[in-house]
């Protein structure tokens, strides 16, 4: 049965993960001089404050404070994808070359995993509490493990073939897909029922 502690866990465990994962992306960023890699450490906390708004609603009651919390989660689809489209600008432009990363490939891989599988959770339980502030939420996980798998396979191309500008193209792909969950989260949170 699934009840508000499932969503609890789940956004406790996206928290864990993700303060875990800025460690180990910085770590790994540094070694291998990774734009991309110091990049999706910023992208987790993002994630991270996306999870705090959930935590923060899923404690509270009130059309207001669900309303709030889905603007929140607004913004952080439009930061998310601010930061992508300059991220990868800047490194098509400047042509920067970025050394190859074993952790960052395993990290990522990894982050794909838990990330689909965390996103799929949150979204039945957001379905399932009747909750669009934890559904919403649920998108914005599902967009930290489809970057993680853009930039796995940039860093994979890069390692295998050289190919250093995959990563920042498959960047704009997910900048399409977080501006169009912009608008329906904003604009959810500015309905009044």
């Amino acid at each position: 049965m699934i009840d508000s502690r499932t969503a609890y866990r789940l956004e406790y465990a996206t928290l864990g993960w993700n303060v875990l994962g800025i460690v180990v992306l910085a770590v790994a960023a540094v070694a291998a001089r990774s734009v991309a890699l110091a990049g999706f450490g910023l992208d987790s906390l993002i994630e991270i404050g996306a999870s705090l708004v959930v935590v923060w609603e899923l404690a509270g009651t009130g059309e207001e404070r669900r309303r709030r919390a889905l603007r929140l989660i607004g913004v952080a689809f439009a930061l998310l994808g601010l930061y992508l489209a300059v991220q990868s600008t800047v490194v098509l432009v400047v042509g920067f070359h970025p050394g190859t990363s074993p952790a960052g490939i395993a990290w990522t891989a990894l982050t794909v995993v838990v990330m689909l599988g965390l996103a799929a959770g949150k979204g039945r339980a957001g379905r399932a509490l009747a909750n669009p502030v934890l559904r919403t939420e649920a998108r914005v996980t599902l967009v930290d493990g489809l970057l993680a798998a853009a930039v796995l396979l940039g860093l994979v191309l890069n390692a295998g073939l050289g190919w250093w500008w995959a990563d920042p193209l498959a960047g704009y792909v997910l900048v399409g897909y977080a501006a169009l969950e912009v608008g329906p989260a904003v604009s959810a949170g500015t309905k009044r029922r």
